[in-house]
């Protein structure tokens, strides 16, 4: 095998994994070899023969806990250096139960314990459960016993160089605005620009205030300014109050700038074509795990691109699951896709 496969399709998850240790999650949506998919099992296993990997499942408390998490990410990262001492790729995974913990917090934290290693991540929310049946069910699962956590992170080290990568559809216009009155807690933005919030937002999208509703959200994302780039902070709904409510954290004095958005599939096949061409083995992909939210799912099945995004990601060989938050580093993404390519071993490996 020369480097990661796609686990069997199967309805059984304990025979397909019973000889190993199977961490996971529940999903809005999968991504197979076909591409967009629903209602799949889709799996990636590691072989010990290029890889090594620790894996570490959270409470809520312990992942609140920054002196225990760092301390457990630390111990499990000299394990594996000592096991592999002379492989050099690292690279995390990151699953967080949205629903239970706040995933930008968590993610900035067990990002800043793994320092340069690159790490992706994907949070779950109630709404990524798929029917009312489950609703008890444990978003994020580890072991064979599908033992309930808040977070999970998994922890690897192998011989197959890896990148780490985002992927949306949006640039900034001239259309900025200033947050002047906020709830960070409850992620509630009640003010821009001095005027009530879901009014100037209604203004500058040249929207009607009195029926904005998520199509309306997905369309007109907002975008704040990290460094030299933009990430989205996406809009879930207006609150019976009338205030904006976020999917990521908010806060006073943020500047957001209206997005434009540009061909999905274009952008999306501009970004993985970079991964080939800028392959560090001089080869494609052997896979790439992506996370790809949800409200690129519904985007794109409301502008009938879902065919053409994925047969993009068939020919590149992604595999992952929709979700309702994506992490890269310690950022916390929305409406976007957050990858890894796992590319094949050095000829000598």
């Amino acid at each position: 095998m020369s480097g990661p496969q796609a686990a069997p399709e199967t309805t059984t998850p304990g025979g397909a994994f019973r000889d190993s240790r199977a961490i996971g999650c529940h999903a809005g949506g999968e991504i197979d070899a076909s591409g967009y998919a629903a209602g799949r099992l889709v799996g990636l296993g590691l072989p010990r023969s290029h890889f090594r990997a620790r894996a570490l499942a959270f409470t809520e408390a312990e992942a609140q806990a920054t002196t225990t998490l760092v301390r457990r990410i630390l111990q499990a990262r000299g394990a594996l250096q000592q096991e592999a001492p002379d492989w050099s790729e690292d690279f995390a995974v990151l699953l967080i139960d949205g629903a239970r913990l706040t995933a930008e917090t968590v993610a900035a934290r067990i990002a800043s314990a793994l320092g340069p290693i690159p790490m992706i991540g994907a949070s779950l929310a109630p709404a990524a459960v798929p029917s009312p049946p489950h609703a008890d069910t444990a978003r994020v699962i580890f072991g064979s016993g599908n033992v309930a956590c808040g977070a999970m992170l998994l922890m690897v080290r192998g011989r197959c160089p890896v990148r780490a990568f985002r992927s949306d559809h949006f640039t900034p216009t001239d259309r900025r605005m200033v947050v002047t009155a906020a709830d960070p807690a409850l992620r509630l933005v009640t003010g821009i620009n001095g005027a009530p919030a879901t009014q100037e937002y209604a203004r500058l999208t040249g929207l009607d205030p009195t029926r904005l509703g998520p199509a309306d959200f997905i369309a007109h994302p907002l975008l704040v300014r990290v460094g030299e780039e933009h990430f989205i902070r996406a809009i879930r709904r207006v609150t019976p109050q009338g205030a904006l409510e976020f999917r990521s954290a908010v806060g006073e004095g943020m500047v957001l700038t209206l997005a434009r958005a540009g061909d999905m599939a274009v952008s999306l096949n501009r970004d993985l074509e970079a991964l080939r061409r800028d392959s560090p083995t001089g080869a494609a992909p052997d896979m790439i795990l992506a996370f790809d939210s949800h409200l690129r799912r519904s985007e794109a099945t409301a502008r009938g691109q879902s065919d053409r995004l994925s047969a993009i990601m068939a020919r590149h060989r992604l595999r992952g699951l929709s979700s309702h938050g994506e992490q890269q580093g310690g950022r916390h993404l929305n409406h976007s896709l957050a990858g890894l390519a796992i590319y094949p071993p050095p000829p000598d490996a």
